[in-house]
């Protein structure tokens, strides 16, 4: 998904009401993109000339790749060229090097008898390709080139091997900034007739962390689920722990003795349904506040990155909690809880 113009121009299906709205309103011409502007700006002068070339997309989820490659597609061929022109492949298809030799191979080198100009080969989250996929894949690139254009579209440029970077002109696709994501989901908001809270809005802008597509989401999930988007309805809805609860963990652990914060942290998180990685990830930004002795602030950061790691491999999340607690602690006689 990527932020869409004006009301006129979001995809708007009257006729498939249950659609999910990230299709519903994901834009379908490059007019539709206003956050995009330069590379929208290059790709329309690469197609008006007849020059486009191969392309390598890359950036975080939810931030309009896919989208504008389809764009570009359906303004390249009309809807009827569209099936035997353009060639989409995504994470859900194999794409090892029997499919590259294959289907990839056929589409790239058989011509289309009375229609001219190139075909469009779309490989979306290529990441997900092996190394020996990626090796077969520079060659069919470099030996079709007059026939076939290639748009690899992937999330890390690191998974993506030098020969195949080489070949593309790469663009690279940013988070969305909030100014533009609030916008969107106020104007999606009012076509849906939604009653939206401005502290529901910046949290659903917050949680989403650039990632339009997340941001829809979450805003259809709650609109699912309760009368009004509040602020307390998108963290229920999503089981994300809100600031207050963040605050009060962090309180908690400064203002009691060790037993105590156990109990009332396993306690709320077994109402709430909170787990200890989304506690650890939205702490720092309270911990930032409270002043620490720099010295202090490195262990503990050294140790929540710890905590974390283990989390990550399948570590026991009540010991995990027990070392969290005490790392914190510690700094119980270095700052009185008044000054959190």
């Amino acid at each position: 998904m990527a932020v869409v113009n004006s009301w006129k121009s979001m995809s708007y299906d009257e006729n498939r009401p249950n659609l999910p709205w990230v299709e519903k309103y994901r834009p379908n011409t490059l007019e539709d993109f206003y956050n995009l502007d330069d590379i929208v700006t290059t790709l329309k002068k690469f197609i008006d000339e007849g020059q486009l070339p191969h392309l390598l997309f890359y950036g975080p989820p939810g931030t309009g790749k896919t989208s504008l490659i389809l764009a570009c597609a359906r303004k390249l061929y009309t809807p009827a060229q569209f099936n035997s022109m353009v060639l989409e492949l995504n994470a859900s298809d194999d794409r090892g090097i029997g499919i590259v030799r294959g289907q990839i191979l056929t589409f790239a080198s058989t011509r289309t008898i009375f229609k001219s100009g190139f075909k469009l080969i779309v490989l979306d989250e290529a990441d997900a390709m092996t190394m020996d996929a990626q090796n077969a894949l520079r060659r069919i690139i470099e030996k079709y080139t007059e026939n076939v254009r290639f748009c690899i579209i992937c999330n890390y440029l690191s998974k993506i091997i030098p020969a195949l970077q080489s070949r593309c002109t790469r663009f690279r696709f940013g988070p969305v900034p909030n100014l533009d994501m609030a916008p969107v989901i106020h104007m999606v908001a009012e076509m849906e007739k939604l009653d939206v809270h401005h502290l529901g809005m910046d949290s659903i802008v917050q949680l989403s962390k650039g990632d339009l597509r997340k941001a829809l989401n979450v805003l259809q999930s709650t609109s699912m689920s309760y009368d009004k988007i509040t602020e307390e309805n998108v963290y229920l809805c999503v089981g994300h722990p809100r600031p207050a609860d963040i605050q009060y963990v962090i309180e908690t652990i400064l203002s009691k003795d060790f037993k105590t914060s156990y109990e009332k942290i396993r306690e709320m998180q077994t109402v709430k349904g909170f787990a200890l990685q989304d506690i650890l990830s939205e702490a720092l930004k309270y911990i930032y506040r409270i002043e620490f002795p720099f010295d202090f602030l490195i262990e503990l950061w050294e140790a929540m990155a710890e905590i974390e790691f283990r989390l990550a491999a399948g570590s026991n999340e009540h010991m995990q909690l027990t070392a969290f607690i005490s790392a914190l602690q510690r700094g119980k006689s270095i700052v009185p809880p008044t000054d959190i």
